[in-house]
């Protein structure tokens, strides 16, 4: 069966119907899923069947039956090991139907179909009785409901039920406890992911600054987490203002409550500062010894030796409602509240005891200025960048005049008032300075002349940067807007940018292949199904496809050399056929290619480039730095080829890539 799905295409901008296979959205679902991130975490795998076994013995000991129950199965793999630990019986509850089946099948194929019964239900909807989904209440607790804030998966409500309804009092639980850590940091890099900066603008009549207005400065945010592999941070970029200390604890064997409250703990700030972020991981003992730990703690408070790449759970970043100065040695009170869901902090200076108490924050950070609203947290950090706000300065003052009539075609920029400064006349703003920036809300092709006060458009501009925008190519709605408000252009308009050009390279990645990469088996166990079921989804359609990844959070090396492999020319309007090329890139390093990186770079004017990808190859090895405020786009290769010995290096990676200028889609095929 067929069904119709609405969209707006992110790069033409056109409101569209498709036609989806009715499993679209499952496929995408098990395509991108972070099923197989899970089961290569050596780590927690060793450690989740460690506890188990553990688990199943205590019950053993003490001559009662084990009787698992796994909520949130996924595989089968935790019942699994259950059950060759000794387990009694298991009961493994799934929500997600094609990953019920999977389990069906795993469990089965492993030899286990006596021993584990899969339930396609919420947890919440289980039934326990003699025509129940369970026959009797579970001794053994096990689950891995959590996610990188510990909660956001909906843990807390799911432990509350299992203990009032699924499992007996005083059950044994895997893991046993959850703890959480705070640190309290100063970062000028992660604050500007939350604030917008003071931008200096040189302009003839000396300089100007624009600032955000108050609400702005006082808003408070938007209370969800900031979650990133906090490990490729480098020290250098924040300053620690505190040690680390337990924010709280959850005890998984004993009843769980769900509803919101506060916790609190005094800090004695090791160095003077502006507290402006806090800094969040957990940890879970597998047992109630705490002998069996599994971390998140980052490179600086653990060890690298034990250090375990993972991207299913990573680290979080808090900002506080505003910056608060402290001082080396003045204690101060650190509030966590949470909801079911979230958590969000709050910092006071130690006064008095019943002063402060009195003072504990229930309500959740609301938004009241719109930016957070509008940009997200790699926006505000481009945003801020000084040195990308300076190329921009360095175009405009090349471009404009003081008769200058602009249009600036980009989602929530700074552009326009950057081109008041430096004195353009008549500013239009599509998507302070009321008298001097027209904001016309409408969207490209209904552009009127009485928009324009009958004037034509002598510059315009674009970042360009749109909301709507996934992958790097879909911020070309530039394009396909410029040629909608052709007829408002004067003939010898200026573009700015005025052309963009899609570049490619070949990397070998350092972690991120896991998120692709097969398993096979897992701790022993045949885990093949799933793999197939992936690679199934992905042929339904994303195997053709590119995946946008923030790259400055996963390492990885350059086998190729960066190449242009398309370029969009904005002076003109969008053709009416595709571009197309062929080529082919040549391997210089010994590495395994995992996949090619696309990004897009603009040329403003002539001379001055921005680029949304790499800024630079490091060093001999090929390591590379990437944009920071930007996804780059990854086409993970369908098979690895590894090229160790420098003889190999005559091998080339073959490409075709398309643009439908039709649909604003990008095909593309790599042969190895």
């Amino acid at each position: 069966m067929k069904t119709f799905c609405g969209r707006a295409n992110p790069t033409t901008g056109a409101m569209e119907w498709l036609e989806e296979d009715e499993n679209y959205d499952y496929h995408q679902e098990i395509a991108r899923s972070r099923y197989a991130d899970m089961l290569h975490d050596k780590d927690r795998n060793v450690k989740y069947y460690q506890g188990i076994r553990a688990a199943v013995s205590r019950v053993k000991e003490r001559g009662e039956k084990a009787i698992v129950l796994d909520i949130g199965t996924g595989t089968g793999l935790l019942s699994m090991m259950a059950a060759s630990a000794g387990a009694d019986f298991c009961y493994a509850i799934e929500v997600f139907k094609p990953m019920a089946d999977a389990a069906v099948k795993i469990v089965e194929k492993n030899g286990f179909r006596d021993k584990i019964k899969v339930i396609n239900k919420h947890s919440t909807a289980v039934t326990v009785g003699s025509d129940g989904d369970m026959q009797c209440r579970a001794n053994i607790l096990v689950t891995e409901l959590f996610d990188t804030e510990l909660i956001g998966e909906g843990a807390l409500p799911t432990y509350e039920h299992a203990h009032k309804y699924l499992v007996q009092e005083g059950c044994e639980a895997v893991p046993h406890r959850a703890t959480v850590y705070v640190q309290l940091v100063e970062s000028n890099r992660m604050w500007s992911w939350n604030k917008l900066f003071p931008v200096h603008v040189e302009a003839e009549d000396g300089e100007k600054i624009i600032v955000s207005p108050s609400e702005m400065e006082n808003c408070p945010g938007v209370p969800s987490v900031c979650d990133i592999q906090l490990n490729q941070m480098p020290s250098s970029d924040f300053t620690v203002l505190s040690d680390v200390v337990t924010m709280f604890s959850v005890d998984f064997s004993k009843p769980v409550r769900s509803a919101s409250t506060s916790y609190r703990v005094q800090l004695e700030p090791v160095k003077s500062g502006k507290a402006q972020i806090v800094l969040s991981w957990w940890d879970i003992d597998m047992d109630p010894s705490g002998m069996i730990n599994c971390t998140m703690a980052p490179y600086w408070v653990k060890s690298t030796s034990a250090f375990q790449w993972r991207d299913h759970w990573m680290q979080c970043v808090y900002f506080l409602p505003n910056e608060e100065p402290v001082l080396k040695g003045e204690k101060v009170y650190l509030t966590a509240c949470r909801d079911e869901y979230s958590l969000w902090y709050k910092l006071q200076k130690a006064r008095g005891e019943e002063e402060n108490k009195a003072d504990v924050c229930v309500e959740s950070p609301v938004c009241r200025c719109q930016a957070h609203l509008l940009w997200n947290r790699p926006r505000f950090g481009e945003l801020n960048d000084q040195n990308r706000t300076r190329q921009y300065i360095k175009s405009l003052m090349k471009v404009l005049k003081t008769d200058s009539v602009c249009l600036c075609i980009s989602d929530g920029s700074l552009l326009p008032v950057l081109a008041h400064y430096l004195g353009a006349k008549r500013f239009f703003k599509a998507n302070h300075l009321e008298d001097k920036i027209k904001i016309i809300e409408t969207r490209p092709e209904l552009l009127m002349s009485s928009h324009l006060e009958d004037k034509k458009i002598s510059v315009l501009v674009g970042e360009p940067f749109f909301t709507t925008s996934l992958l790097p190519w879909h911020n070309l709605y530039f394009w396909y807007a410029r040629t909608a408000v052709t007829g408002h252009l004067a003939s010898n308009v200026t573009v700015l940018p005025q052309s963009a050009a899609l570049h490619m390279m070949v990397v070998e990645f350092q972690d991120l292949w896991r998120i692709r990469s097969p398993c096979g088996t897992c701790e022993g166990f045949d885990v093949q199904t799933l793999d197939d079921m992936i690679k199934n989804s992905m042929n339904f359609r994303e195997s053709r496809e590119a995946e946008p990844h923030p790259l400055w959070e996963y390492p990885c090396k350059s086998l190729s050399d960066p190449q242009e492999v398309l370029r969009f020319d904005f002076r003109e309007t969008v053709p009416e056929h595709s571009l197309s090329t062929e080529g082919s890139v040549n391997l210089l390093r010994k590495g395994k290619s995992h996949g090619a990186v696309l990004w897009m770079e603009y040329h403003l004017v002539a001379g001055i480039s921005v680029s949304t990808g790499l800024m630079q190859i490091s060093n001999e090895k090929g390591n590379c730095e990437w944009n920071p405020h930007c996804k780059q786009a990854v086409y993970f290769f369908s098979s690895v080829i590894e090229s160790e010995a420098l003889s190999d290096l005559h091998s080339a990676v073959t490409y075709a890539i398309n643009f439908n200028t039709k649909t604003g889609e990008i095909a593309m095929d790599f042969k190895l």
